[in-house]
């Protein structure tokens, strides 16, 4: 490990924590990229959500932006899958092709999005069938790249205007925890247990603690709709980019 995975790690958390994101497919980036074990890069992005996400989805609460009726159809399927995710064996060439051609398109149509869209009236519930079904698919694609998803559903939530920014960004930090937690069992189930390896990399889970807490204060106060949207849309095409040409 070294200090720029460091420094990388720290602006990841703060930068997606503004938009109520982990960070897990950037981190993945980034440690791929930087050749660490293929076997652990699930394992630390996942724990790196988990410490990321804990303190957004305090923050989005605690402002209110949590809606609880939006949230829970995605989060009943989605935890079991991402458990059984978790536990399928996915080569590192396909699971990185596939995350950055997913990315790419959501970032596209995230940002062509326009802002007077999200008058109060336009806003809406999705039906619960439909919520289950994609909290279904997410969940078993983040468990098996080792995302929490939440950077599926925020585009997918905005797409479909079944909620403004903000509490978009608290459903897909809520989202991602519980799908982290249950993704990261399963990859645990899968190899053994946790590796002490793993724990060797203490500091990046210090930094992202740091940097996690940083941005979700900024982005559940401070931060216009407009800016959160726009933002969402650039991290998920950056984030595509550096998986499908780097």
């Amino acid at each position: 490990m070294t200090l720029i995975t460091a420094v990388l790690f720290s602006l990841i958390a703060c930068f997606y924590a503004m938009v109520g994101f982990g960070g897990g497919s950037s981190y993945i980036a980034v440690l791929a990229l930087m050749e660490f074990r293929y076997d652990l890069i699930p394992v630390i992005a996942l724990l790196c959500n988990i410490i990321v996400v804990t303190g957004g989805s305090y923050h989005f609460i605690k402002q209110r932006h949590f809606n609880w009726n939006l949230f829970w159809p995605f989060m009943v399927s989605s935890i079991p899958l991402a458990y059984v995710g978790g536990l399928i064996p996915l080569s590192r060439e396909f699971f990185l092709a596939l995350l950055g051609g997913c990315l790419l398109l959501a970032g596209l149509r995230l940002l062509f999005i326009r802002d007077e869209s999200y008058s109060q009236g336009s806003i809406k519930i999705p039906p619960r069938a439909l919520g289950l079904t994609v909290g279904a698919f997410l969940g078993l694609f983040s468990g098996m790249v080792g995302i929490g998803g939440g950077i599926f559903l925020a585009p997918i939530l905005l797409n479909f205007r079944w909620g403004k920014p903000k509490q978009v960004a608290a459903t897909a930090s809520v989202f991602i925890l519980v799908n982290s937690v249950a993704g990261l069992t399963g990859q645990l189930v899968k190899q053994g247990g946790l590796n002490a390896e793993v724990i060797s990399y203490w500091p990046l889970f210090f930094v992202v603690l740091i940097g996690g807490q940083l941005g979700s204060m900024m982005g559940s106060q401070k931060i216009t709709q407009s800016f959160v949207k726009n933002l969402t849309g650039l991290l998920v095409l950056f984030v595509s980019g550096r998986l499908l040409f780097f």
